[in-house]
């Protein structure tokens, strides 16, 4: 039976652990030094001295917040839809429609619907509701909205499954003792959905803190979302690899320390059953 793992640990060597260890070790080949990458880094001196530091807090900012944003649009949603209603099929098409469609894809056509130039604006200029076009691309709010629309079919499915495997006979008891909707969701359903929610606030941070197409195209590479993917890329593209890899792997760094503080938050906020019962 042990030789039906060997074909996993063979993968995972050659394609995870070899590349993670080889990636690490060339962060510290810089040409001044074992650290000087990380040192350069620290001292801004990437991306043609535009500064590399303020990109941590760049990233952190658009992946928070499309996090909070995607897990809290979906929250209830996926709670309402977890039992029978009508045009459910519909909904949950319509809502994964930008994840088949692709992150290039949907900020591509952001520019042409929120750019300058686009519906939105050149709609609200004839209407003379603005006097110049709003600024909707090319900043920070161009690819927050970028990220949100991505990512939240992505967060719905997972909120959905998490959301469906809550016991629905556990709220009906509650309100047969007189517990009302909202006091039937926070203290039943909640407390069940929040290792759901955990989970998948987690896995929308780490997509949406890995953002580069909707940076590069939607955003403003000169430093308003200049994010880390952008920085590592830039280095790779230009043969500096000790320090592609250094941000490489402060991006890393920085993503597990914001899933431990989260999955930590989480122990001290609830302890028991990770699940409804249901079934």
């Amino acid at each position: 039976m042990l030789w039906l793992v060997v074909p996993g640990v063979l993968f995972m060597l050659v394609f995870f652990v070899y590349p993670l260890f080889y990636g690490v070790g060339l962060s510290f080949q810089g040409e001044g030094g074992p650290l000087s990458a990380y040192e350069d880094f620290f001292a801004d001196r990437f991306v043609s001295n535009n500064g590399s530091r303020e990109s941590i807090l760049v990233t952190l900012k658009l992946a928070l917040a499309a996090s909070l944003v995607n897990v809290g649009a979906a929250l209830p949603i996926a709670y309402r839809m977890r039992g029978p209603i009508r045009g459910k099929r519909i909904i949950t098409a319509t809502v994964l429609i930008p994840m088949t469609l692709g992150t290039v894809f949907v900020a591509s056509a952001m520019n042409n619907v929120l750019g300058p130039a686009g519906w939105v604006n050149k709609a609200l200029l004839a209407v003379g509701l603005v006097g110049e076009p709003l600024a909707l691309t090319g900043n920070f709010t161009g690819v927050l909205l970028s990220l949100v629309i991505s990512g939240f079919p992505f967060a719905f499915l997972l909120m959905l499954g998490y959301a469906s495997g809550v016991d629905p006979s556990l709220e009906q008891a509650a309100a047969v003792l007189g517990a009302g909707p909202r006091a039937r969701f926070r203290l039943i359903a909640l407390p069940l959905l929040l290792p759901g929610l955990t989970i998948t606030f987690c896995l929308s941070f780490v997509l949406a803190f890995g953002v580069f197409p909707s940076a590069t195209l939607v955003g403003n590479d000169a430093g308003p979302t200049r994010v880390l993917s952008k920085i590592a890329y830039t280095e790779y593209a230009n043969a500096r690899y000790a320090t592609a890899s250094a941000t490489a792997v402060i991006m890393a760094v920085v993503q597990l320390a914001v899933l431990g503080l989260v999955l930590a938050l989480r122990s001290r906020l609830y302890h028991g059953s990770t699940t409804g019962g249901k079934g």
